[in-house]
C-alpha cells in the first residue's frame, strides 16, 4: 500500500510533550506523497506549554501540509458526508480523547472528525500518549482495540519506573501502521 495521493487526516490532541516526534511523522506523511489535512482539538490550538505555543504549532502544520487546519466542530463535520479522508490518524491521542472516543462523546473538532470519518467505515488510527493507559483508561483502550475500523500505532510503556501506568505510541512506526490500516489490518505486534 502506497500513501501517495491518499487523503490522510492528522488530528492533534494535547499531549504536547510528543509534538516534536509528531511533527517529524507529519513531515514523513507529506514526503510519502499523502495529501494531509490537519485537525486541532480545542486544547491543542489554545494551550501554550513549555513545549511551545499553540498558535505556532497550528501555523507549522499549515506550512508543512499546505492546507489550513480544521479548528472547529463545524469544519470537521463534513469529513463524514463528503467522505473527505481515506485514513484519519489521531496523533497524539490523549487519555481524555481515548475515553471520550470509547464512550461516543463528540465535543471537540478531533472527536467530530473521528465520528464523521468512522461513519464511512474507513480506518481510524490511534497513536496513544497517556499517563493512565494501564490504569483507568485500560478499559477504554480495550474497547477500542475491539472496535471495527479502529487501529493502533504500536505502543508500550515509556517510563515504567517513574510512570508505571503510562504508555506511548512508537510514532516511528506510524507509516507502516498507516499502510496496514488502509488495508484493514492491525500492524503487529501492537504492544512493544
Amino acid at each position: 500500500m502506497e500513501l501517495k495521493g491518499k487523503k490522510i487526516g492528522v488530528a492533534f490532541t494535547g499531549s504536547f510533550c510528543t509534538y516534536k516526534r509528531v511533527f517529524t511523522e507529519l513531515e514523513n506523511l507529506v514526503q510519502e506523497g499523502a495529501i494531509v489535512q490537519t485537525i486541532f482539538s480545542d486544547a491543542s490550538q489554545t494551550i501554550d506549554s513549555r513545549f511551545g505555543k499553540a498558535e505556532d504549532f497550528v501555523k507549522e502544520a499549515e506550512r508543512m501540509t499546505g492546507n489550513p487546519p480544521m479548528r472547529t466542530i463545524a469544519q470537521a463535520e463534513p469529513i463524514g458526508p463528503g467522505s473527505l479522508l481515506d485514513l484519519l490518524v489521531i496523533l497524539p491521542c490523549t487519555g481524555n480523547t481515548i475515553a471520550k472516543l470509547a464512550n461516543g462523546i463528540t465535543d471537540t473538532p478531533v472527536l467530530m472528525a473521528a465520528k464523521a470519518h468512522l461513519r464511512n467505515e474507513k480506518p481510524l488510527l490511534l497513536s496513544i500518549s497517556t499517563n493512565d493507559a494501564l490504569g483507568m483508561n485500560m478499559k477504554n483502550i480495550g474497547l477500542l482495540l475491539n472496535a471495527k475500523h479502529v487501529y493502533f500505532v504500536p505502543f508500550g510503556q515509556d517510563n515504567a519506573q517513574k510512570k508505571p501506568n503510562s504508555m506511548i505510541a512508537h510514532t516511528e512506526l506510524l507509516i507502516p501502521a498507516a499502510k496496514a490500516a488502509l488495508e484493514g489490518k492491525q500492524y503487529q505486534p501492537v504492544i512493544q
